[in-house]
């Protein structure tokens, strides 16, 4: 009973979970032509554009060319741009997934695309990994992370010393990435 109860979080602990619960993972943005968005660690340049046209191009800045009308309203920018993150989310996820299911020695069955708004992702018993699709917003390192972490769970469904031994065996860098991870979390 110990050793149970010692594994429960302090309520300072749960205090932190309860604050970061109520917050987003990534903050509201400005749905405007012209704003900037995170996307894989750096950024993207909302760009409204016609049909056929080219967007601007800035140095150091990739366009997210959206084919609206120019009086789109800040939901349609958000939907347009929503859309083209959990495209290039959902390619990305199942590229990494089958690069490094491999090397844990395990096989997920399916990606689903989630929109929690306090969860990275999750994984179950019967292979079915879910991903925040907002990962797409952070570096590939801290993707990477997330990745190895749920495809883990396949082979240890907790976080006991032999689940972080598990992410380790692909990650020897994983505690690094996962303070990366939690400063980036608001």
């Amino acid at each position: 009973l110990f050793q149970a109860l010692s594994q429960l979080p302090s309520l300072g602990k749960l205090q932190q979970m309860r604050e970061r619960a109520s917050q987003p993972l990534i903050p509201e943005q400005a749905w405007v032509h012209g704003a900037d968005l995170p996307y894989l660690g750096g950024t993207v340049r909302l760009c409204v554009v016609a049909r056929g046209q080219l967007p601007e191009v800035h140095e150091g800045v990739q366009p997210l060319p959206l084919n609206l009308p120019p009086e789109a309203s800040p939901t349609q920018l958000r939907e347009a741009a929503e859309a083209w993150f959990r495209k290039k989310a959902r390619a990305l996820f199942e590229e990494r997934l089958q690069h490094f299911a491999p090397q844990l020695g395990v096989q997920y069955q399916r990606l689903s695309l989630s929109s929690a708004r306090t969860r990275w992702g999750s994984a179950r018993s019967d292979g079915h990994i879910r991903l925040n699709w907002r990962l797409i917003h952070l570096p590939l390192a801290q993707i990477d992370y997330v990745v190895v972490h749920e495809l883990a769970h396949l082979r240890v469904m907790d976080h006991s010393p032999r689940f972080w031994d598990t992410v380790g065996e692909v990650l020897p860098d994983y505690r690094q990435r996962r303070r990366q991870l939690r400063a980036l979390e608001l």
